[in-house]
């Protein structure tokens, strides 16, 4: 039986290869491709889902990369983390501004639980943050389903389309609850998890 993929869209982020890792634990494999990727060459991989990673640029820098927008209409879940939330806000027509400090370290977000991607998590719970820039209007169709004190949208839910972009980095450490997260959003996709190390040497 082929392996189910989730696919993972590098916008420069140091943590892209954690996300990997940390997808191939919960038992689905993962792919990394380019940020800017051509959406039919991801639609020929057929994955699962797809995640948005982070990156050390403003969506609005000239040269920035940004996902092809073809991405949002592959019937696919997606997942922006932190750049990839504004990237994903941006180009479906919500509003990214700078925040009033960049914020670095650690958070409590309010979430609301009601949301998939929070089940089985904590109403208050301990983020890690890395970012400039933050999400201040929401997309048609999204609405906000976690804030903290310096991002009223540190996570936003389309959940027609299963799109959900968070502000923080659920791949390290420091986001206490952030494999059970990713776990969520492993679920959303429908995977199978039956993906094992042992498939590479096959």
């Amino acid at each position: 039986m082929a392996h189910e993929t989730l696919l993972i869209l590098d916008f420069g982020s140091q943590y892209t290869q954690l996300i990997a890792r940390r997808v191939r634990e919960l038992g689905v494999f993962s792919e990394i491709r380019r940020g800017d990727a051509p959406a039919r060459d991801i639609a020929a991989l057929a994955p699962i889902g797809i995640v948005l990673s982070g990156g050390p640029a403003s969506i609005y820098e000239e040269g920035a990369i940004r996902p092809d927008p073809g991405v949002f209409a592959l019937g696919v879940p997606v997942l922006g983390l932190c750049y990839g939330q504004q990237a994903m806000a941006h180009l479906l027509g919500g509003q990214v501004e700078p925040a009033g400090s960049r914020e670095y370290g650690a958070a409590e977000l309010d979430a609301d639980l009601a949301c998939p991607l929070f089940a089985g998590t904590r109403a208050t719970q301990r983020v890690w943050m890395s970012h400039g820039d933050r999400v201040t209007r929401l997309p048609a169709g999204f609405t906000a389903v976690g804030r903290t004190d310096n991002a009223p949208a540190a996570a936003m839910a389309d959940e027609a389309r299963r799109f959900y972009g968070i502000q923080f980095h659920p791949e390290v450490n420091h986001t206490e609850l952030g494999r059970r997260i990713l776990l969520n959003f492993v679920n959303i996709c429908g995977a199978r998890r039956d993906w094992t190390p042992a498939e590479i040497r096959r």
